[in-house]
């Protein structure tokens, strides 16, 4: 039985209830004012930034509209943050005026689901399913629905300073035990391979889980499951706690000034970070002697082969009570198949083929074609693990990993909490969790 044929039957049980509660008001929802013999029009809800030097998302719509005069897109962006716009989209939902599309994040998706707020578009998205990663697909799914297609990941990679490993007579490494290895070398001459992130937990750790072969959540008959200290998971709580025990990986908030410091003194100089920090993790280094020095590779293998995890990412979902679903879906799998404007937006895009590597990322990496290395880790990204309804609230995680530092938690412990409050999570959503 598939990953998503297992989800299906709790997918299914939990959403009756909530559509109906959004039935009456998304019946009146209107993607457009399209009258019988006009064209189709479409509305689109983003959060994409369209800084300075992207393709704006406007442009790439005015293409669209210029070749599809019988369906026509208006975009606006969303300027507030992304749970804001959660927010928005449930308040339109009921009241019957929602967008037809709508950026979501991943971890959005399930819950948004069960509660009605997303239609089940898998006969239009069949079509287009091989153009995406897999592992990214997936994450549009619950269960047998599709709600949409994804347009950016995240997936686990290693960031290095290339010219560093070389001082030191380090290799890249392939699999934990190398990097297990380079993490002792490294600490032996006051340098750190690697970060631990406490304020990153939740998405961070539970993409090493993804990548180590885990799946947190599944279905037994009309029941939740939910394990999310399998195997996977204690092979990576083992591999931190070693590098912790021993001062062998530097513990920082990964959104602190002690990362940007240890970056730019030279001590940390390897770090598992999500794909999408390319676009900005190195611009403190510019100008500076070690512009140029960082390399991205692959994860090394956390025990399941070639295999990452996600830590981020969103599609555009169809949004229910949207009147031209497949019209919306057209537009949908061309747009997110842009893969050049998409990646001027800072995106690793879930789409497959390599988008150009900016002149920014060929300066800050020494030259390296950094977004095949990224469209390559998006394709290993691991295709089964998927989130369940109330995954955003697990950050219950973060709480207990801030206290790996001085070893009033472990880090199993970290997973244990996500344990803990999925279950409580599902519960308090009204959905069946089977022990």
């Amino acid at each position: 039985m598939t990953s998503r044929t297992r989800f299906a039957r709790a997918a299914a049980a939990a959403t009756v209830t909530a559509i109906s509660v959004f039935a009456l008001a998304a019946c009146s929802a209107d993607s457009g004012s399209d009258s019988a013999d006009g064209p189709v029009e479409i509305t689109y809800l983003h959060r994409l930034p369209d800084g300075e030097g992207m393709t704006p998302v406007s442009e790439i719509v005015d293409r669209w509209n210029a070749d599809n005069p019988d369906i026509q897109v208006t975009a606006t962006k969303f300027d507030g943050a992304a749970t804001d716009m959660i927010l928005k989209l449930e308040t339109d939902v009921n009241a019957g005026n929602a967008a037809c599309l709508a950026q979501v994040g991943y971890s959005e998706v399930p819950q948004m689901y069960v509660k009605g707020l997303l239609e089940d578009v898998a006969d239009e998205a069949a079509a287009h399913e091989d153009d995406f990663s897999a592992g990214a697909y997936a994450m549009m799914t619950v269960g047998d629905a599709v709600v949409g297609f994804p347009q950016d990941t995240g997936p686990l990679v290693y960031f290095y300073n290339a010219t560093e490993f070389e001082n030191l007579g380090l290799t890249v490494p392939t699999t934990l035990e190398e990097l297990t290895a380079d993490s002792a070398a490294a600490a032996a001459a006051g340098k750190y391979v690697t970060a631990f992130t406490p304020d990153e937990a939740l998405s961070w750790l539970s993409a090493q889980a993804a990548a180590a072969g885990d799946t947190w959540f599944g279905t037994s008959g009309d029941s939740w499951t939910v394990d999310t200290e399998g195997a996977g998971s204690q092979a990576v709580a083992a591999f931190w706690q070693n590098l912790v025990d021993n001062n062998q990986t530097l513990i920082t908030e990964r959104w602190g000034e002690a990362f940007t410091r240890a970056l730019n003194d030279g001590s940390l100089i390897g770090h598992v970070g999500a794909a999408w920090e390319a676009g900005f993790l190195l611009d403190s280094l510019d100008g500076t002697p070690a512009e140029g020095q960082w390399r991205v590779a692959q994860l090394p293998d956390f025990g399941a082969g070639e295999m990452t995890g996600p830590d981020g990412g969103s599609g555009v979902a169809v949004m229910k009570g949207c009147e031209h679903p497949a019209e919306a879906m057209e537009f949908n799998a061309w747009f997110n198949t842009q893969v050049d404007d998409l990646a001027s937006q800072g995106l690793v895009v879930a789409a497959n083929g390599t988008p150009t590597t900016s002149e920014k990322m060929l300066r800050q990496f020494g030259g390296q074609d950094v977004l095949a290395e990224l469209a390559k880790a998006s394709a290993n990204l691991n295709p089964d693990f998927v989130y369940a309804p109330g995954f955003a609230s697990l950050t219950k995680m973060n709480e207990t990993a801030s206290g790996v530092a001085d070893g009033s938690a472990t880090v199993a412990d970290v997973f244990t909490t996500a344990q803990t409050t999925a279950v409580a999570t599902l519960e308090d959503l009204g959905l069946p969790v089977s022990e």
